[in-house]
Parts: C-alpha cells; sequence; structure tokens
C-alpha cells in the first residue's frame, strides 16, 4: 500500500525527515486542505444560515462515519468539541457533588483525565483507586476483579493507553464486569479510534467513548467526538446553550432543561473547521477504499518489519530488553514505546540523523501511518548504521 502522494503537502515539507510520529501529530491527506477552503466558502455563502448547514448536513455526515467505524446504531447519540478535556470536564459535572465520589481508572491515562482527577482528588470526597497496568498478561483480569467486587461511580479507562502502546483485547468483557447499572463508564479511545477495528454496538448502551481526528483519524486539532448511551438522562453542570439547541426560541422553563440526544453533552459557539476536514478524510477513504482494517494490516506490517530489522543496529535504546509494547498485533496500538534512561538525549540523537521521534516519560515512541512505507524503515537502518 503506496499512499504517500496523497500527503505530498506535508511530506513535501519535511525536507527528508523520517517522522515517525503518526500517533501524535498525524500527517493530514492533500484533502483536507481543500476542506478548509470549503469551510470558509460555506461561511461566506450561507452567513446567518451557517449553522443551518452545519447542523443540518455536516455533521450528521460526520457522526455517520464514526457511527458506521464504530458499529453504532444511533449516530445522533454522537456529540463534538474542540478536545477531550472539555468532555471529560462535562462528565465529571454530572455527578451530584454534595455526595462522595467513587473513581476506577489506572496508572497510565492521558494528562486530559489523570490531571484533572488528581486535582479533583484533592477534594475530600473524591477517592480514586488506579490499577497498574503493568505486567501487561493480566491487566483486564485485575481490572474485572475489582470491578465485580466494589462499587464505583465512575469508571475510565483507555483503549490503548497513549504511554506504553498496550492494548486492551476485550472491552466487552470489562465492561460486563460492572455490577451496577448507575456507574458511568468511559473509555478513551483516541488511540484506537481509526487504528485498531473496533465494535461498540454489543455495549453502546453501557459506555461512553471518547476519541477525536487529531491521530489516526487524520484531521488535525478541534475535531473530538464523545458517543453518549441511548436513553442517558445526566445532566451536566458544565452545560452550553448547545445542548438546549432547538429550544432556545421558545420561553425558559424554571428548570434547565436537556436535549435527548446528543445535545446535551455539547458545548457552545466552536470554529467547524475540523469537522470538515474530517469529513474530506472520510469520503477519500471510502473513495480509496481503506479501512480501518487495511490500515491496520498495513501497520502492523510495518511495525513487524521494524522489530525484525532493529536487531540489526547498534543503539542501545532499541534493544528488544527496552521494548515496553507487545510484540503481539492484537495487543498494541500503532505505536511501539521503549524505555530510556534520558529520553530527551535519545530523542536528540535520533533527530541528528533526521530520525523524528517523540516521548512520553520513561518511554521513547515509535509510530507509523499511512504514508510510511517499508522503504522508510529501511532508510531509518540506513542512517542508524550510518
Amino acid at each position: 500500500m503506496n499512499l504517500k502522494s496523497h500527503y505530498s503537502h506535508f511530506l513535501s515539507r519535511d525536507k527528508g525527515l523520517l517522522r515517525f510520529t503518526a500517533h501524535s501529530h498525524h500527517y493530514w491527506p492533500d484533502v483536507t486542505r481543500d476542506a478548509v477552503l470549503a469551510c470558509w466558502d460555506d461561511a461566506a455563502k450561507y452567513a446567518d444560515d451557517k449553522w443551518s448547514h452545519i447542523f443540518g448536513e455536516v455533521i450528521p455526515r460526520a457522526q455517520g462515519s464514526i457511527a458506521s467505524i464504530l458499529g453504532l446504531d444511533h449516530s445522533d447519540h454522537i456529540a463534538f468539541a474542540p478536545n477531550t478535556h472539555e468532555f471529560v470536564m462535562r462528565l465529571l459535572s454530572a455527578f451530584d457533588w454534595t455526595k462522595p465520589l467513587r473513581v476506577l481508572t489506572t496508572n497510565s491515562e492521558f494528562h486530559s483525565f489523570s490531571r484533572q482527577i488528581s486535582r479533583l482528588e484533592e477534594l475530600d470526597t473524591v477517592s480514586v483507586e488506579r490499577v497498574p497496568v503493568f505486567p501487561f498478561k493480566n491487566f483486564e483480569s485485575r481490572f474485572r476483579k475489582i470491578l465485580a467486587e466494589q462499587k464505583f461511580d465512575l469508571v475510565f479507562f483507555s483503549q490503548v493507553f497513549f504511554d506504553s502502546g498496550f492494548a486492551i483485547g476485550d472491552l466487552d468483557g470489562i465492561v460486563s464486569a460492572v455490577r451496577y447499572p448507575d456507574t458511568v463508564i468511559v473509555i478513551d479511545g483516541y488511540h484506537g479510534f481509526c487504528a485498531l477495528p473496533t465494535s461498540l454496538r454489543s455495549i453502546q448502551e453501557r459506555v461512553f467513548y471518547l476519541a477525536g481526528g487529531y491521530k489516526y483519524a487524520q484531521s488535525g486539532e478541534g475535531v473530538c467526538f464523545l458517543h453518549i448511551p441511548q436513553g442517558c438522562e445526566l445532566r451536566p453542570m458544565d452545560t452550553g446553550w448547545f445542548a438546549e439547541l432547538g429550544s432556545i426560541e421558545r420561553p425558559r422553563s424554571d428548570t434547565v432543561s436537556y436535549s435527548n440526544d446528543a445535545f446535551r453533552f455539547w458545548g457552545a459557539t466552536f470554529d467547524p473547521s475540523g469537522i470538515y476536514r474530517f469529513n474530506a478524510v472520510m469520503e477519500w477513504m471510502d473513495h480509496a477504499g481503506l479501512t480501518v482494517d487495511k490500515i491496520h494490516n498495513h501497520v502492523s506490517g510495518l511495525q513487524d518489519y521494524f522489530l525484525e530489522q532493529i536487531g540489526s543496529i547498534d543503539f542501545p535504546v532499541l534493544d528488544s530488553a527496552n521494548q515496553v509494547t507487545p510484540s503481539d498485533p492484537s495487543k498494541r496500538g500503532h505505536f511501539i514505546s521503549y524505555k530510556a534512561d534520558d529520553i530527551s538525549a535519545t530523542v536528540d540523537a535520533l533527530k541528528k540523523r533526521g530520525i523524528i521521534v517523540d516521548a512520553r516519560y520513561p518511554y521513547v515512541r515509535f509510530g507509523f501511518g499511512l504514508y510510511h512505507d517499508m522503504g522508510d524503515i529501511d532508510e531509518f537502518i540506513k542512517r542508524m548504521r550510518q
């Protein structure tokens, strides 16, 4: 699969760099440039009627693509926001803060949640239990055991962990272990969406699923989404005027009302250009016959080839003893992490050879995308030998 020509704008500006950061700052396909212009043109064309067009055509198209990828039956139960932290706060604000809050999570969640929940944990009424992700081999059983034995108000965990790349294999099993129907279950799917083949069909009435376009959906910033279970009656305290969209021209009641679909978790006015970019990528993928399965197979092949080839170079960080991410394709996301004593020095050493990677303490991460091929890995090996 050679798709480099579809990323010509980004690749032409890299000047010979080998950039293995698709998991962090994924290149945008060329079609997204026209999408930004289309957003501007629609603003000029529709003026005051712009939002009717966006909510009537642009957003439903994006919702339909997400529902198709995740096996969801109700595309109108997908909300959008500029970033995932906005959704994290809205979810947290839906709890009754006059009562104690018990949270079960892991020790490897991304900062949007981990920093926020750590700050809230400073309150006497908030208790947080963090399950260590390592060792990977029994994480799921350990997590399920705690869920089966204890009651929590909120359960929050990642589909693929941002630091190690370890991927949970049985989302359904974890969700089914939650015994109490009023427990709110949130899956951070940012490193899974458009990377790992994922169906939420059997758990769609039970979970919130959080993800966005900056990584494998290749759409850039500002286009994050939240799937809301059908029948959800939570009333977020952090609520914008979009949450009652469709009723703003009616007289206000004495109580704050919420929409019965995804709008109850919407915020307020936002820049829609990210959704235009997302739709352009989805249309391009459909036209090219690209499915998440095909993308995953392509990246898995690159990862396997990378792991085969690095044994021929002398770079201690890439020794198999330092590899954190499972080699088993069914247990890993689209990047491979290595533990490094000095991650800054490692990143700098690679950068001097024109190789760009990133780090999340204490790991250095190598990620692969659709614009990579075997030749990029061969060039990586060549530079490292030199």
